[in-house]
């Protein structure tokens, strides 16, 4: 479903090369929900771009959905993102002006699908996921978790196989983040989906199922949760680094 070999992605700030990523590669086969775990400057935004078709890599192969992303012009990499992805930020991004349905809706109104089936398709994942009575409010009149959760719906809108979460949790309570990452966790497992979420927090990591460890622009290790508690997946999350 996501392979990255051996990817290379370098910056430049005035005249200094800044490497973001030094030979990362990873693969995800198959549905469900995992983690990329790394401290801020590891690489995790770099390479959740690169994933969204954002941004190219230097050299190396990404391949997202049975799609080389390096061979997308920008037309084909915005229907990539349409069809392909969703993508969920810390930011909710929501159009303040518009309903929660309208927000849901607005991808599929900017692909120039049909109002009516939109509205339907809306409705109908704002239901599946809590918000059903909530459709016709305005963000304003929203919590930060149920703004998230809109966020979620307008990601699911095309049926795409594949969801990216930057950090979905960072402006929520605690509370409200648990309640997040349990989403997320059922939304993979229901609908089949593979969702990975870059995050620095082992509370969120938990409930994946793999976490990959992202050092210095590459992978590192693999952690499985099963049998872990958030202070194990610390733990073995510190002893990765160390070992690194």
């Amino acid at each position: 479903m996501i392979l990255c070999d051996d990817v290379y992605k370098d910056y430049r700030i005035a005249e200094r090369r800044v490497p973001a990523l030094r030979g990362l590669s990873l693969a995800i086969p198959a549905p469900g929900f995992y983690a990329v775990m790394g401290q801020s400057g590891s690489g995790k935004s770099t390479l959740l771009h690169l994933l969204a078709a954002l941004d190219k890599p230097d050299r190396g192969r990404l391949s997202v959905a049975g799609i080389d992303l390096h061979t997308l012009d920008e037309r084909s990499a915005t229907e990539f993102r349409r069809r392909q992805i969703g993508i969920v930020f810390q930011q909710f991004n929501l159009i303040p002006t518009l309903s929660a349905s309208d927000n849901v809706e607005l991808p599929g109104m900017l692909a120039g699908e049909p109002r009516a089936a939109l509205r339907q398709r809306a409705r109908a994942l704002l239901d599946e996921l809590g918000l059903g009575d909530r459709a016709d409010h305005r963000p304003d009149a929203l919590s930060g978790g149920e703004q998230q959760r809109v966020a979620i719906a307008r990601a699911m809108l095309f049926e795409p196989p594949v969801i990216l979460a930057d950090e979905p949790t960072g402006n929520l309570d605690s509370e409200n983040a648990e309640k997040l990452w349990k989403l997320l966790a059922a939304v993979a497992r229901q609908k089949q989906l593979t969702v990975v979420m870059v995050t620095h927090e082992p509370a969120a990591a938990v409930h994946c199922e793999r976490v990959f460890v992202l050092q210095d622009g590459r992978m590192t290790a693999e952690i499985s949760t099963e049998g872990l508690d958030a202070s194990g997946v610390a733990a073995r999350y510190q002893q990765c680094i160390r070992a690194a």
